[in-house]
């Protein structure tokens, strides 16, 4: 087999580090797989843009942006899951933010990536499951961690849904404030690919995703790796052993039709996508 390119996106976070492990110990490349890996610290709106625009073949996401995202026209397909455990959502503020733990965030002015990202999904989804809801006009966007720092301690915004232990070091470090916390009711990432890598270059996407699964299968069997994640991702210790106790990625690339109805309804129920309206395919049907 002749080498192909592939490019692959990610947050640059924690998750990603077992592919980030068998890129550096050439497991792609003895498969004639070159994987071209690009940061998205602005997260999934910015990654579904990426796919939309053919600038990356394959992304790992949030489950719930990447099935809106399709829904809405995106050319591309789940082709596994990738973290099957819950993520942990904290719910930022600034210093001198009067917010605390006890009031009402969805009355709030919320800071998020993107429309569409994780950030601003999410914070619709937790509004809607307590029986509140979020009008548009509470949304501004920010970008990624940097602009939400920002714009939180100008008070220009009060509420900021981030990754929990992502957004812990700046937590620790006095600048913004945790005021709660919110648990998606589903897997947190999947793996998604572009219909056009996907209808050119199948059996690499199935090699490049044995590949990824066996690194994750190995990375959740070494405890060896708390440590590297700890320093490559400047989070202290007993942080990221926490995070590597609570999270399990998945075996193999079967995505679970019952998730994916489970995302759909609560997406209809907080108004992020039409109720009846048709639902494209979804899943890559190998």
């Amino acid at each position: 087999m002749s080498e192909i390119t592939i490019r692959i996106g990610g947050v640059p976070e924690h998750f990603n580090l077992p592919i980030h492990l068998a890129n550096e110990n050439g497991d792609f490349a003895k498969s004639g797989v070159n994987l071209e890996w690009t940061d998205f610290p602005g997260g999934t709106g910015q990654m579904t843009k990426a796919l939309r625009e053919d600038k990356i073949d394959l992304c790992i996401l949030l489950t719930e942006g990447m099935i809106t995202d399709i829904i809405k026209g995106n050319p591309s397909k789940i082709i596994s899951e990738y973290v099957i455990t819950p993520l942990t959502w904290g719910i930022h503020t600034g210093l001198e933010n009067s917010l605390q733990p006890h009031d009402n965030v969805f009355d709030k002015q919320h800071a998020i990536s993107r429309y569409g990202s994780g950030s601003h999904l999410i914070s619709i989804v937790n509004a809607n499951s307590k029986g509140q809801s979020i009008d548009k006009s509470q949304f501004t966007v920010i970008n990624d961690i940097d602009g939400a720092l920002k714009s939180l301690n100008a008070l220009e915004t009060d509420v900021f849904y981030w990754e929990k232990y992502t957004t812990k070091p700046y937590v620790d470090a006095g600048q913004i404030r945790r005021v709660g916390e919110y648990l998606t009711p589903w897997p947190c990432f999947v793996i998604a690919a572009s219909d056009k890598i996907l209808n050119e270059h199948p059996q690499a996407i199935d090699e490049l995703l044995d590949i990824i699964q066996a690194s994750c299968h190995h990375f959740m069997q070494d405890e060896s790796v708390i440590p590297i994640a700890s320093q490559r991702y400047n989070q202290k210790l007993e942080d990221i052993e926490r995070w590597y106790h609570s999270t399990e990625w998945a075996p193999d690339s079967w995505v679970s039709d019952k998730m994916i109805k489970s995302v759909i309804f609560h997406l209809e129920t907080a108004n992020i996508i039409e109720k009846g309206q048709s639902i494209p395919e979804l899943i890559w049907k190998r």
